[in-house]
């Protein structure tokens, strides 16, 4: 071939790579409100930063006819880009191409960016849109899967993963998400489930739509199975930039650091007045978050799911924070097992990340009930208690009213290695609260002295002296000046260093 012949070749496979499935399964992806593979990274990645791998890919598969259909990219648009000028590797599954099925050509593609995602230490985000297993392919297509699945795992606590889930995900497919540390999911566009709603039917004669079943509202409040639910395709995308941007690029570079012009000692006069003067009537803990983090931007994680504890991230002076914190607006802010479950492996990403853990508690106990009991609070709870107790990351908690009992302990006490443990005058650290902890201590006794002792108790454990003269709190400070305080506890931890015993692995209570 003459070199022009060749230049001629190159230009139509790439012409033929970019129309995907062509014009009309283009535009069916656009009347369903979704953007196409490539569209999508543009929306993702810095403008012209994207440099594509693969391109010319096709599948090796010669049954049922396949050996006549043949698609350069084999259905995924697979490279790596930049976010904000920090380097990410990405794959797009292409819907238009085979229904965006996964290969074992379209898996050996996933798995060369993850690789190189290893080797060079850059987070990896997986834009999904897939019909599933290739069925043409058979058990290829299965091995394939559990490749990328090995790599998920491989990479977990290495380098972040992000998966943007945006059409169908289904069977053994969503498993790699699940392994990821991300999910991201577009409302009325994408589902995940195991198995559909039709072999539900079969089975267990459940008649269930494909959205209740496995949409975006069920898993983001629900399950739990993913972190957030966006609109449409370009805020869930724009939402992974933001998120990217929040994130180390692996587990030794450390967190990113962007200039702020917020000051670190800016006083916050309002949280003074925070608390309610009746101990029993709820606030919102966004506030504080907010008022806490610079220029007031928080990244909350799983919004719309236990919703009595708040995850999520920010940054204070101009350094990612990871904050865990009790939502009195909900179950008065108690924790239960989906509580447990979201906070814990928030905290164990933070851990692996480097990240430093701000907690702010206001924790009447652990949600009381049958249903609690024997869904297995108790190995739930144990998760978190385990994640805080493990974390070698910087640890400052702050207590802005109650922290009873067990909860007191799991919330990233000084006891579980806490590096600087607040207390607001406002705080109550005591096994329970004094009306029961009376009922206990003089029980048989009148209504009268019951009350008396009442008083005696609260007197006694509804501030934070007790806790602070055995040295559990480290200060009690003024809530005005809890970004001042964490701010200057960030800076002396900076170069904290402490270490876990030597382990293969530890076993989390799961």
């Amino acid at each position: 071939m003459t070199k022009m012949a060749i230049i001629e070749k190159l230009e139509q496979k790439r012409a033929a790579a970019h129309l995907g499935g062509g014009e009309k399964r283009i535009a069916a992806q656009h009347a369903k409100g979704r953007l196409t593979a490539r569209e999508r990274l543009d929306v993702l990645l810095d403008e012209g930063s994207f440099e594509e791998l693969d391109m010319y890919v096709e599948h090796n598969c010669i049954d049922f006819g396949m050996d006549e259909q043949h698609i350069p990219g084999d259905g995924v648009v697979t490279g790596s880009g930049t976010v904000n000028g920090r380097l990410v590797f990405v794959f797009s599954q292409d819907f238009t191409v085979f229904g965006g099925s996964l290969s074992e050509r379209h898996a050996q593609k996933i798995c060369k960016i993850m690789d190189m995602a290893m080797k060079v230490g850059a987070p990896v985000i997986g834009l999904n849109d897939s019909g599933g297993a290739r069925i043409q392919e058979g058990v290829a297509s299965l091995g394939g899967y559990a490749e990328v699945f090995q790599r998920n795992v491989l990479a977990s606590g290495v380098v972040p993963q992000i998966s943007v889930i945006m059409g169908p995900c289904a069977g053994g497919a969503v498993y790699s998400p699940a392994m990821t540390d991300f999910i991201v999911m577009v409302k009325d566009s994408s589902y995940m489930f195991v198995t559909g709603p039709d072999v539900v039917k079969t089975v267990t004669n459940e008649i269930v739509t494909q959205e209740e079943l496995g949409g975006a509202v069920t898993h983001t409040t629900k399950s739990g199975v993913a972190d957030i639910a966006f609109e449409n395709d370009i805020e869930a995308l724009l939402a992974a930039r933001d998120l990217v941007d929040l994130l180390p690029a692996n587990n030794q570079a450390g967190v990113p650091e962007r200039p702020s012009a917020d000051p670190w000692d800016r006083v916050e006069d309002s949280l003074d007045t925070l608390i309610p003067a009746n101990a029993n009537q709820p606030y919102d803990m966004h506030e504080l978050i907010r008022k806490t983090l610079d220029e007031g931007d928080f990244f909350e994680i799983q919004p719309t799911h236990a919703g009595n504890i708040i995850t999520g991230f920010g940054r204070i002076e101009g350094r990612t924070v990871g904050i865990v914190a009790n939502q009195p607006m909900v179950l008065a802010g108690c924790l239960d097992i989906n509580a447990s479950k979201k906070a814990g492996r928030f905290v164990r990403f933070c851990d692996a990340f480097e990240i430093p853990i701000i907690t702010f508690v206001d924790v009447p106990g652990f949600l009381p009930g049958v249903g609690q009991e024997h869904n297995g609070i108790i190995k739930h709870g144990a998760k978190l208690l385990f994640a805080y107790a493990e974390a070698t990351v910087p640890k400052i908690t702050v207590i802005t009213r109650k922290a009873y009992g067990g909860a007191y302990d799991v919330m990233s006490s000084k006891h579980l290695r806490g590096d600087l443990n607040y207390a607001w005058p406002t705080a109550e650290i005591a096994v329970m609260g004094a009306k029961g902890a009376v009922e206990i201590i003089f029980r048989g006794k009148t209504p009268e002295e019951i009350a008396a002792r009442t008083a005696e108790y609260e007197a006694r454990f509804a501030n934070p002296f007790v806790a602070a003269s055995k040295g559990f709190i480290d200060e009690v400070i003024m809530p005005h000046s809890t970004r001042r305080r964490i701010a200057l506890g960030l800076r002396k931890l900076r170069n904290k260093s402490l270490e876990n015993p030597w382990k293969k692995h530890d076993n989390i209570p799961l």
